[in-house]
């Protein structure tokens, strides 16, 4: 039953926004397609960019990957992996694009603010405002291990280094005011005294003593997305972020659900409820008819869950090798063995394997499944079936009734997944009024709609949100 009366449209002027997330490691993306592309060349990365800019997206969305997936001290190979360094690659891109916000993925556990808040103020002036940051903490010790800490922070000491860091991160940022510089040849000297102001902070993680070297941005700062879940994580996009990614973006209700959670949490932390952009991360799978495009979900699907990718998932399930088995056939007979997953291969941690496996078990059992379509039926199911105008209306009424404000969408297919969705889904979309039909700004806080950052709104608005 749904948990809206369709009479009762609480925004409806909402307009959806999209991003394009080129994810790099993950077995999602199908490369092993004919017509796929290089997931490392260039092109491909610019070809992606292009369109999604030509589509009118707000931001393309590079993720990051410290370390490659392992298995028992193996390379998992079925990834597909070989990304640049972000802010380089972005940078790259800032040059061959003109509107589209460009969105860094870049850890705060292994990282510095005093270089990495540099680095992305570099990319946001050279993209004239169009720079975001992704703020991501990792609790691993097989990434850690790499790094002069080595090791890993609990889970709550990693959003206590994450605040802390954008802490600092904000304090160079806002470090230049806005008129720094002579705007002039006869000006008496070349910045205003006083207008580059020092940072200085010590705190349990940093201890910072400097002059930041660049001025603001055209939009302030960078953009701040987060994607946590936890209660730690929601806490922390609410009291820090402008955007948070989710995971429920499929159904309604989860969807509508998680969105006035997100706005409780706004209001206590003494935000306006609509101060952060709800854009849960999604896949979009487009036919000319339903059935036309339910069948071109299951050939995705055995692309992505391939049967080597289905054996090494329940392997990781069972706690055993199963690369010699027939992942067209039965579940393993073995019980799951219970170890310690230090979340190799990238791999969610589950508390009660068991459990779960009784759980495959049952339901494979019921429905007549091989391994690799349990695997399939009972993986992650985020993502929108449809045609172009069926999803339309289904968008409409998710932003419309305020469960999102748009969508991080993944392409399965590097570089011409997003054609579907601009070419044909973007149009439908226009045409009930929910999406822009040009850019009408030029900074990707402006396509978001976004106040500007809060040490700089007017101080009445400031006291107002407070």
């Amino acid at each position: 039953m749904t948990r809206t009366d369709p009479h009762d449209v609480p925004r409806p002027d909402a307009r959806l926004h999209f991003g394009v997330f080129f994810q790099g490691v993950n077995h999602w993306t199908v490369w092993s397609a004919p017509d796929s592309g290089s997931q490392i060349d260039p092109a491909s990365f610019r070809k992606v960019a292009q369109t999604a800019e030509r589509g009118l997206f707000d931001a393309f969305f590079l993720g990051e990957g410290l370390r490659l997936r392992e298995v028992d001290g193996r390379i998992h190979d079925l990834d597909v992996a070989g990304r640049p360094d972000a802010i380089t690659q972005l940078a790259a891109l800032a040059a061959v694009t003109r509107r589209i916000g460009l969105v860094s993925t870049s850890n705060s556990t292994f990282n510095e603010p005093a270089d990495l808040a540099r680095r992305l103020s570099g990319l946001d002036l050279l993209s004239e405002g169009r720079a975001g940051w992704n703020v991501v903490t990792t609790d691993n010790a097989w990434t850690g291990a790499n790094f002069r800490r080595g090791g890993y922070l609990d889970h709550a000491d990693r959003y206590r280094r994450a605040a802390e860091f954008l802490t600092v991160a904000r304090a160079l940022w806002d470090g230049w005011d806005d008129k720094a510089t002579a705007d002039s040849v006869a000006a008496p000297a070349w910045s205003a005294p006083g207008a580059v102001r020092r940072v200085r902070h010590r705190g349990r993680q940093f201890d910072v003593d400097l002059a930041p070297t660049l001025p603001r941005s055209a939009q302030g700062h960078p953009v701040i997305f987060q994607a946590g879940d936890s209660g730690e994580g929601r806490d922390f996009a609410a009291a820090h972020a402008d955007v948070i990614f989710s995971a429920h973006g499929t159904d309604f209700d989860d969807a509508l659900a998680f969105a006035e959670d997100i706005r409780r949490r706004l209001r206590a932390a003494g935000r306006p409820e609509d101060d952060l952009r709800i854009l849960p991360g999604t896949e979009i799978i487009i036919g000319a008819t339903e059935a036309e495009a339910e069948e071109k979900k299951r050939w995705i699907r055995l692309q992505q869950v391939t049967p080597a990718t289905a054996l090494g998932i329940a392997g990781l399930l069972w706690g055993i090798d199963l690369s010699d088995r027939d992942a067209d056939g039965p579940l393993p007979a073995e019980d799951p063995v219970v170890a310690d997953n230090d979340g190799s291969f990238g791999a969610r941690r589950v508390a009660d394997p068991r459990t779960v496996v009784a759980e495959w078990r049952a339901k494979a059992e019921a429905a007549g499944w091989s391994l690799r379509e349990t695997v399939i039926a009972l993986g992650p199911q985020r993502g929108h079936v449809g045609t172009p105008s069926g999803l339309a209306d289904k968008f409409a009424r998710f932003v419309r009734h305020g469960a999102l404000d748009g969508f991080n969408v993944t392409p399965y297919l590097i570089p011409d997944g997003l054609d579907d969705i601009v070419d044909l889904l973007v149009p439908e979309l226009q045409e009930r009024g929910v999406y822009r039909t040009e850019y009408s700004g030029t900074t990707l806080r402006e396509h978001l709609g976004l106040r500007a950052p809060s040490a700089h709104r007017p101080v009445a608005e400031r006291q107002e949100a407070g």
